[in-house]
């Protein structure tokens, strides 16, 4: 289920499963997911009908749909600790739909939007192919020219529903080391964005405060007022 009512708003979850052995990005180590204590086990802890499951993960910080923040990529960014919360909840956000069969996210698809202070989140819907071979092969990136460009007209935040905001083919990263350095986080491996309307929806993207890292799994999702 992606999709919430509540009152005058609905939330929409734009974010994958994490389970146990999946792998959101390849050469990197699936999670291990396992139970620390079983409910079985604990029935001896507490009084009788009283039962509890204790779990055990062991997480690479890229899986599932995860966040990028500036110590990602420079060692004297802020880290998850560090970032302000601003930047990853409650923000105005636009949505760009894209055809299915593009690959590179060129200048002439935002040079007419208006995202100072907004996240932007780019819909390819290369998540269908998510959990097959398919995913990792010619994705679709943003450019360097839009990076640039988002940086330079004041984006807040900027996600994606594929394998990496960048091209992979090669050992450059310029959308991440753009945006990254000037504090502007990166959402990758979205899902569900079709379901978020393309503006007047608010974006929550929000990792655990954790310290000496620079990417984790979100829950992310958009509000929408009815």
């Amino acid at each position: 289920m992606s999709r919430f009512e509540q009152g005058n708003y609905t939330l929409i979850d734009v974010s994958h499963n994490v389970e146990d052995g999946m792998v959101t990005y390849k050469g990197l180590p699936a999670p291990i997911i396992c139970d620390y204590l079983t409910r079985e086990a604990s029935k001896s802890h507490y009084e009788d009908g009283t039962q509890f499951q204790i779990g055990v993960v062991t997480l690479c910080s890229n899986t599932g749909t995860y966040v990028d923040v500036p110590f990602h990529r420079y060692e004297e960014g802020e880290d998850l600790s560090e970032i302000s919360l601003a930047k990853l909840a409650n923000l105005e956000a636009i949505k760009v739909t894209l055809p299915n069969d593009i690959q590179k996210i060129e200048l002439k698809h935002v040079e007419n939007l208006k995202v100072k202070g907004k996240a932007i989140l780019f819909e390819t819907n290369w998540s269908q192919h998510w959990g097959v071979d398919q995913y990792f092969e010619n994705h679709p990136f943003v450019t360097e020219e839009v990076a640039i460009y988002l940086r330079d007209e004041g984006v807040a935040f900027v996600g994606i529903d594929s394998y990496n905001i960048d091209d992979v083919s090669g050992k450059s990263r310029p959308c991440h080391s753009t945006l990254l350095k000037a504090g502007i986080p990166i959402c990758e491996h979205m899902t569900n964005l079709s379901e978020l309307p393309n503006d007047n929806f608010k974006f929550f993207a929000v990792p655990v405060k954790m310290k000496g890292m620079g990417t984790f799994p979100v829950r992310a999702f958009g509000v929408v007022e009815k």
